[in-house]
């Protein structure tokens, strides 16, 4: 993966310092804030800035079970058969079901039901979340309800999660309760389950999700005004987890911007989340989309191979600051005077109101 994609994601999913191996357990173990968008960009769940007092249905919860897994690779859109009388092959997460379901992650009910809608109780999340880890009715013996829990406690999967078992879970509950799954050792490898999906933990013990923010990562792709963005991904926008400028955001929200303005984004396939960057009239700090044709290139005077900032037909000056958009700019790069070129930057204000920026990837038009 190229640095400058590395360097966009990094910022752009606002952690900032946050995610440094030094962040304290603390920080991670009370913000729910961090908590969401890390499992937002494990690609469990999608949107979790929104709706976080909703209950979460069966039919949500198997859904989250397999895109937490690494059968979510495998997931298809449409499912070819009906596994419960009451989930039809069409119904939006019967694939969903259908897998869980084979693997025994989630049960239904007499009469071949499986009450799709019916909202999840700790009880049926805990069996689904310790399925995951690797284990199995043999694990609990005669007493397979009150052997779960026992062990569900054990492991400490309720960290942040003040349910009895036979409450039913919301949007927060099951962010908390997938962020305590990956810091918890798989009992199949040993390992944290985060490393499934390609994330580590740091030297406190929480989870660092750039490891799979930088996988497979792809962009940045620019985005034009009026587009559709599903022409840009390859997967299904409305099922990714979005992120706009860092914040955990919607479909919706983003196809807004795109019908206004233009948009870069990065995407991840695997984890079916997308990083868009919106222009930069729309943003006071942080990252930003800039749109223009290059119109100088200055150099120091120490060092006039390597270039320090540029301007484009908008008068403003952009800096660059690392080695590789140097020399992306360079007499050794692709870009010239001319050219015209869509940037990602880092915006900052000074008490003035005066802007700053620094660039930190581009797109060529």
């Amino acid at each position: 993966m190229r640095m400058r994609e590395l360097a966009a994601v990094m910022a752009g999913v606002s952690f900032g310092m946050a995610v440094l191996p030094n962040m304290t357990a603390f920080a991670a173990d009370n913000n729910i804030d961090y908590r969401r968008k890390v499992v937002g960009i494990a690609g469990i769940m999608n949107n979790t800035s929104t709706g976080l007092n909703d209950p979460v249905t069966r039919a949500e919860f198997a859904n989250m079970l397999v895109k937490a897994s690494t059968y979510r690779d495998f997931l298809p859109t449409t499912s070819s058969v009906s596994v419960y009388a009451d989930v039809p092959a069409t119904a939006q997460y019967a694939s969903s079901i259908r897998i869980a379901a084979e693997q025994n992650w989630v049960t239904g009910y007499l009469g071949g039901l499986y009450k799709p809608e019916q909202s999840i109780t700790l009880q049926e999340a805990a069996r689904g979340i310790l399925a995951l880890l690797g284990y199995t009715s043999e694990d609990f013996g005669s007493s397979l309800s009150s052997a779960r829990m026992a062990k569900f406690y054990a492991l400490e999967l309720n960290e942040n999660l003040d349910r009895q078992p036979n409450e039913v879970l919301n949007r927060s509950d099951c962010i908390n309760l997938f962020y305590n799954l990956l810091k918890t050792d798989s009992k199949t490898t040993g390992k944290a389950y985060a490393t499934v999906l390609g994330c580590e933990l740091n030297s406190d013990g929480e989870v660092n999700p750039l490891g799979l923010a930088d996988t497979n990562l792809k962009g940045p792709k620019l985005v034009t005004k009026g587009s559709q963005i599903g022409n840009y991904v390859p997967f299904n926008v409305q099922e990714a987890s979005i992120f706009v400028n860092g914040d955990a955001s919607s479909y919706e929200a983003l196809k807004s911007y795109v019908s206004s303005s233009y948009v870069v984004i990065y995407y991840n396939q695997t984890a079916k989340t997308i990083w868009a960057y919106i222009a930069d009239e729309d943003v006071q700090s942080g990252r930003c989309a800039v749109r223009g044709t290059v119109e100088n290139i200055y150099y120091s005077s120490s060092d006039v191979m390597t270039p320090t900032s540029i301007t484009l037909d908008d008068g403003q000056e952009y800096k660059l600051s690392s080695s590789e958009m140097q020399f992306a700019f360079s007499v050794y790069g692709s870009i010239r005077v001319g050219d015209r070129v869509t940037l990602i930057c880092e915006k900052s204000e000074n008490s003035n109101g005066d802007a700053t920026y620094t660039v930190v990837d581009y797109v060529e038009d």
